[in-house]
């Protein structure tokens, strides 16, 4: 949107330069070349001896002509100051220039700007005639002013060449023009930085030849986006051409690219006589651009074939040119070789506000009692120009019933101008990739990409291609980076369902899919079912599963099945078949039932074609009526996860590749007796499997067995190559021989009390993490897993002894021997290994942040010359040695340095491990005295200790970065030079008794996180705390603490403030200062009122106010918090009202107003998508949501997903 600051800019002009000069020093030669320059770059000029009125007196005309110019240009040269009528201008000109409409350039032509400035040298003597007269002061003092002003010096600027000076005063001037033409267009709202990071990846001035591709669906505004670039940078270019329409132009006929070519070679030739004869002898004239720096965009591109034509070859352009070429289809570029490739962001809602209300109503906000509906059609537009333009247009002029009435329409039969245009990008693509593409417009949208593809393939689609392709040409979006999930524009996806309903639009029953829940019913309940339907997705809300089974009957050809059931419903009664509803179509390929009622598949179902089976959460007990058993050579995907089956027989499935059996705590038979060869995924997990035979998967990848606290045997393949992960715990197992597994990653025998035998036939080389705990293993070779990084053998009390072959364990980070009571020694195999000291060392990443976490340990001797690197150290004091024999620990290796630690003499030793990096001490009874001699410490924390006050020694340690203080319950009172600890970032003072926090605080600058938790006798902050000026997080809860600092608001990077402190009574009322706050937490406060500020916090995006008791309003401008996602009021038992501005925050996702007595929500918060609300049942249906309503299991709360 265009900024009010920009209205007084966009005053109309007559003239975009006025040149003032001394005619008899410059007239017939600098002053009329760059009077042509001017004009023939479309600069409208005025100059003293043309486009002057005749008839009237010449000095109402020249004053005109100054007050109705946009720039000057003062040429300053060696007889100027000798003419009264250039002062007289120059006084006029520089009065002008004092407002911000007007901007003066002062040129030293022939003289110095210290010789205007001081009227010396030759200006001197040309004013020397003037010295009596009655204006020579103010005459002197304008000179003086323009001398002052950024200009140029001809003889400094370019060395004394006129052309050069000619063409940097151009650009500048063009440079202004079009800034100002730029703000002025209606048409160019909201792309002002995407056109600054477009001209930025350009690199103008670089001598190379530079091609960029702009990207975006169809009318995201990337023809507009391409021309404001062009028309802000072509200037600087000496050849210049704009091919509008590429895609349209090149195929209307067989001489479209021919016309093309012309096209580009006039434009930049400057040769109206250029004919092109054909494609071929069009690419060999384009070599004649190599003598011209060119601009060239190609707009609207769809096929490599015109890029080979019309930007073939580089060296077909001068260095220095750029080429912007615009299209839908990414592969286009990538073909192309075209390495920087931008995408068209769609529009904000503040700047798809300000272009609608720019066509709608002509000016930048909408005008009153229409903002609501201009909101309305914002949210429908959802950020793409092409539909807030026609929508703006069409509305424009029209009253409110109109409008309403409009906006209805559009529920039900989409924008036609919109459809056309989006369409174009779909009907070129290839016949299959029409179905993908269909399919996620009506079935898939929002599903992640990883089971789209696995849908998709089942139906028979190459999808991983496809949906590279659909996403390339900016169909689809692929979000997120660890969970990636397939999306679509709004209106592209109307696009794809009116192509699929437009032929037979009151027909649903002959659609090829299916996706309206009611039209589904409606079918099903009347046996209208057709073989044109391929594709069924619906939600089943109702019982009447026999309605669906007997409705699919006519369905002959359907592929595609899925049903999804309310999560909140329990398993409905077990249910048999009758004899009318045992159908499911053959044709099925991917069946997906979630909590299917039945007890099995009907045995009328050959599933011949079946590719995907998925009935989660369903009744099922066994797989077909009466345990028939079918041959499905197809299935790859079975996923019958928390089902009610007892057996399964898979003996006929040979093809299946994922196996999840999670969570059938019934499953007692699995038969597995044939070859499995494409099988890389199962999980058995929570089952009550005793055996599992594996031996014929071969090329397992994933196995979960987590929770089979029934398996007594498992028999793995000898050789399993391909197995990353393996899941076993709280199994009966007492051996496990996994076999040979090179690839394995990651092993958990976690909880297998029973286990004393781990057989690996050959190295784990691969092996990072290991957990043994809780097992009954007596010793561990760790010469088959010489890469672990983490290893917990906690609790494995029968564990004596560990072997280290030298060498091993190089990347160890964590090692956990806690309550390993039996354990004594490292033992070190030196078999066949060279005697050399650097072969026996054991090196440590010193990068690497270890841990050695081993009470009963009597020594250390992980490396025989004690060099080991990196262990942390942690320490803990035990009153009673029976509960360990920490107090035999004798030795301790850190940064190659040792030290007694009996605890006897701890405080002592301790200080002599000067490399010292991490000390934590916990249960120990005071701290020791001089910390100040761990000058590299970085870590420190105590907890459970009974030390009343810190050591001022503290405050030596100058690399300390995080403090810790939890659970110190004695703890009185910091050192009041706590400053000091210049490096400190993390401070955390948990459950202490400390009244009062030392104003030296304030000094910590880097200081980003700050804990005052369960302070309960903390009374006040430091006033200061503003300069902590590096503060992200600030944690204040159970404190006694009324008011804060209103210095806090000077806390430009605070990201969160979350305070929960029942005697708050205020917040500071400039609280809206902190504008980088995402998190605002207020808990059992007795705040009334929130300040007016909050609403200023552009980049909130959590506010919980929760258990406010005495809250009575909140700000009437929330809508200003354009980033927030949640609003938590919860337990606000006095707050009545709801703004209404509450429906314009178009990122909310979550709005909790359980336990308030707010009676009723603004009717508008039923079109905010993607809204989660909870609160009373009572409140929820006084907003019209009724079957929608869903009820939190544990807690008296209901909400509704909008």
């Amino acid at each position: 949107m265009a900024s009010s600051s920009i209205a007084s800019i966009q005053k109309s002009f007559t003239y975009d330069v006025f040149l003032s000069f001394r005619g008899e020093d410059t007239r017939t030669n600098f002053i009329d070349h760059l009077y042509n320059a001017l004009q023939q770059q479309g600069i409208y000029t005025y100059k003293d001896d043309e486009a002057i009125r005749k008839g009237k007196r010449i000095n109402d005309e020249l004053i005109s002509s100054i007050k109705d110019s946009k720039f000057y240009i003062i040429v300053f040269s060696k007889n100027y100051a000798s003419s009264a009528w250039c002062l007289d201008e120059l006084v006029m000109i520089m009065e002008c220039h004092k407002t911000t409409e007007h901007t003066a350039y002062p040129i030293f032509y022939d003289v110095e700007p210290t010789e205007v400035r001081n009227q010396s040298g030759a200006v001197g003597k040309a004013f020397a005639k003037h010295e009596n007269d009655e204006a020579a002061g103010k005459w002197k003092e304008v000179l003086k002013e323009a001398a002052d002003l950024a200009g140029w010096e001809l003889k400094n600027t370019a060395n004394g060449h006129e052309a050069k000076l000619i063409q940097k005063i151009i650009e500048e001037i063009s440079l202004q023009l079009r800034s100002i033409d730029f703000n002025a267009d209606e048409k160019l709202i909201g792309m002002e930085t995407r056109v600054k990071d477009a001209v930025s990846s350009l690199e103008i001035g670089t001598d190379d030849v530079r091609v960029i591709g702009i990207k975006g669906m169809g009318g995201a505004g990337k023809t507009t986006l391409a021309r404001a670039v062009f028309d802000q940078i072509s200037f600087r270019f000496e050849a210049k051409s704009f091919v509008e329409n590429v895609r349209e132009n090149s195929n209307t006929s067989l001489s479209g690219l021919k016309s093309l070519q012309n096209q580009v070679l006039k434009d930049a030739l400057f040769d109206q006589g250029i004919n092109v004869s054909s494609v071929h002898d069009g690419k060999i004239m384009m070599k004649k651009m190599r003598n011209k720096k060119t601009l060239l965009v190609l707009d609207d591109v769809d096929h490599i074939d015109q890029l080979e034509a019309l930007a073939g070859d580089l060296n077909w352009f001068k260095p220095g040119s750029r080429i912007i070429i615009t299209t839908r289809d990414e592969q286009v570029l990538v073909a192309h070789r075209v390495k920087l490739i931008l995408d068209v962001n769609l529009l904000s809602n503040k700047e798809a506000i300000g272009l609608f209300s720019r066509y709608a109503f002509g000016g930048e906000i909408p005008i009153q009692g229409y903002e609501e509906l201009s909101e309305q059609v914002v949210r429908y537009a959802a950020g793409l120009p092409l539909t807030i333009k026609v929508l703006g247009s069409f509305l424009c002029g029209k009253n409110k019933s109109e409008w309403i009435d409009a906006l209805e329409r559009l529920k039900t039969i989409p924008l036609k101008e919109t459809l056309q245009k989006l369409e174009l990008s779909y009907i070129n693509l290839e016949e299959d990739y029409k179905e993908i593409f269909l399919n996620v417009a009506c079935l898939l949208k929002g599903w992640s990409k990883p089971v789209v593809i696995e849908a998709l393939e089942s139906c028979g689609f190459h999808a991983t291609n496809g949906l590279r392709v659909l996403e390339q040409k900016s169909l689809i979006t692929i979000t997120g980076k660890y969970y990636e999930v397939v999306g679509m524009h709004d209106h592209i996806e109307e696009m794809g369902r009116n192509i699929v309903r437009r032929l037979h639009p009151d027909k649903p029953q002959k659609h090829s899919r299916l996706w309206i829940d009611d039209e589904i019913k409606d079918i099903l309940a009347n046996d209208l079912g057709t073989k044109a339907t391929r594709y069924i997705q619906f939600q089943l809300m109702g019982g009447n599963f026999e309605m669906v089974m007997k409705g699919l009957r006519k369905m002959r050809e359907l592929r595609f099945l899925h049903i999804s059931r309310n999560t909140r419903s329990n398993f409905a009664e077990e249910r048999k078949y009758d004899n009318v509803s045992q159908y499911f179509p053959n044709a099925l390929q991917y069946l997906h039932w979630s909590r299917y009622p039945f007890w099995s598949l009907p045995n009328t179902f050959q599933a011949n074609n079946l590719v995907t089976l998925k009935m989660e959460w369903s009744n099922i007990k066994q797989l077909w009526e009466g345990g028939e058993r079918k041959v499905l050579n197809k299935l790859k995907i079975l996923d019958l996860r928390y089902s009610k089956l007892t057996t399964l027989d898979l003996g006929s499935s040979p093809n299946l590749e994922a196996l999840s059996l999670r969570g059938c705590r019934h499953l007692v038979q699995l038969h597995m007796l044939n070859g499995y060869p494409n099988l890389k995924s199962i999980n058995l997990s929570e089952s009550k499997l005793k055996t599992i035979d594996l031996h014929s998967c071969v090329n397992l990848e994933l196995l979960d067995l987590n929770e089979c606290n029934a398996l007594v045997e498992l028999h793995m393949p000898g050789k399993c190559l391909n197995l990353r992960s393996l899941t076993l715990t709280n199994s009966q197992l007492r051996t496990l021989d996994i076999g040979w597994t090179p690839n394995l990653v990651y092993l958990n025998l976690n909880h297998c009390y029973d286990l004393e035998d781990l057989h690996m036939a050959d190295k784990c080389q691969k092996l990072t993490s290991l957990n043994i705990s809780h097992s009954k293993l007596k010793t561990l070779d760790l010469g088959l897993t010489p890469n672990l990084m983490n290893l917990d053998l906690t609790e494995c009390k029968n564990l004596v002894q560990l072997h280290v072959p030298i060498g091993c364990l190089e990347d160890l980070v964590h090692l956990d021997l806690t309550r390993c009571l039996r354990f004594t020694s490292f033992m070190f195999d030196k078999r066949n290994v060279a005697s050399s000291r650097k072969d026996e060392s054991l090196e440590i990443d010193p990068s690497a942040e270890s841990h050695l976490i081993a009470k009963s340990l009597e020594t250390c001797p992980l490396h025989p010359d004690n060099t080991l690197r990196q262990f942390q150290f942690e320490c803990f004091y035990i009153d009673d040695p029976k509960d360990c024999v920490t107090r035999n620990l004798k030795k301790l290796i850190y940064e190659g340095l040792c030290a007694c630690t009996n605890l006897e003499t701890l405080s002592e030793s301790i200080c002599g491990l000067r490399c010292l990096r991490k000390l934590k001490l916990e249960a120990y009874p005071e701290a020791p005295k001089e910390l100040d001699h761990e000058e590299c410490l970085e870590v420190l924390s105590f907890s459970r200790t009974n030390m009343k006050r810190l050591l001022d020694s503290i405050c030596m340690l100058k690399h300390l970065e995080v403090l810790q203080l939890k659970h110190c319950w004695s703890l009185e009172k910091l050192p009041e030079d706590i400053g000091r600890l210049e490096c400190l970032k993390n401070l955390t003072l948990l459950d202490t008794k400390i009244k009062h926090l030392p104003d030296s605080i304030c000094m910590l600058k880097h200081l980003v996180f700050l804990e005052l938790r369960d302070c309960s006798f903390l009374e006040k902050l430091p006033e200061d705390l503003g300069q902590l000026e590096c503060l992200e997080t600030l944690y204040l809860l159970y404190a006694k603490i009324e008011h804060l600092p209103d210095s806090i608001c000077m806390l430009k990077q605070l990201r969160t403030l979350a305070v929960h402190c029942s005697s708050l009574k205020t917040l500071p009322k400039d609280l809206g200062q902190l504008e980088c706050l995402e998190t605002l937490y207020l808990s059992y406060s007795v705040i009334k009122h929130l300040p007016d500020s909050i609403c200023m916090l552009k980049d909130l995006k959590q506010l919980d106010l929760i258990h406010c008791s005495l809250l009575e309003k909140l700000p009437e401008d929330l809508d200003r918090l354009e980033c927030l996602q949640r609003l938590s009021l919860r337990k606000c038992k006095l707050l009545r009202d709801f703004p209404i501005s509450i429906c314009k925050i178009k990122r909310l996702e979550s709005l909790g107003v359980e336990g308030t007595c707010i009676s009723h929500l603004p009717q508008d918060i039923c079109f905010m998508k993607g809204l989660r609300i909870s609160g009373s049942r009572g409140l929820l249906e006084s907003c019209g949501f009724t079957s929608e309503i869903q009820t939190v299991s544990y807690e008296d709360t209901c909400f509704v997903d909008v």
